[in-house]
């Protein structure tokens, strides 16, 4: 009998048959859960339905709608009317889990140069304006899901974001 690691016993007999048995003796909840799925979707702040797009993203992977819509509108009634990507982590025993990050910049653009669209030509056309506070402020708000390793940085990215939807840059 030779004994490898602590969970694996293989037995010879060289009269008879040669034979090898593995038993894991980790509990299920010593287990790691395995991620099936993640997905990415972009949902309005507190308001959250079962409808389209959160349930048919969800729906195929079992998970339990209902929950989820009400978890997420839990966490993110401070957000309300403003869209959030959330990113749904979903396991094989249909658990999931969800990590909800920072509205999008041209969403908050937006917001802050009080326009309903983006320009269709950012070049000839400028819709609105945004100073560099207010570049600031939106820049201390996705710093976390940005690249950059300050706030000028992270500001410079927000203003190429800005330039690129048709608004205005000012002092």
């Amino acid at each position: 009998m030779l004994r490898v690691g602590r969970s694996l016993k293989i037995e010879f007999d060289l009269s008879r048959t040669v034979s090898a048995t593995f038993s894991d003796k980790r509990s299920s909840e010593q287990m790691a859960k395995q991620e099936v799925a993640q997905i990415k979707v972009q949902v309005v702040g507190g308001q959250a339905t079962p409808a389209p797009p959160v349930g048919t993203a969800l729906g195929p992977h079992g998970v339990n709608i209902g929950q989820f819509v009400q978890q997420f509108n839990d966490k993110t009634k401070d957000m309300a009317g403003t869209v959030v990507p959330v990113v749904i982590t979903v396991y094989n025993d249909r658990s999931f889990d969800f990590i909800v990050k920072s509205p999008p910049a041209a969403v908050l653009l937006k917001q802050a140069a009080q326009i309903a669209k983006g320009a269709g030509n950012p070049r000839t056309e400028k819709v609105g304006s945004v100073t560099q506070e207010q570049l600031k402020e939106i820049a201390r708000t996705k710093i976390d899901d940005l690249n950059a390793s300050n706030i000028d940085h992270a500001a410079r990215i927000i203003a190429g974001t800005a330039r690129s939807m048709g608004i205005e840059v000012v002092d």
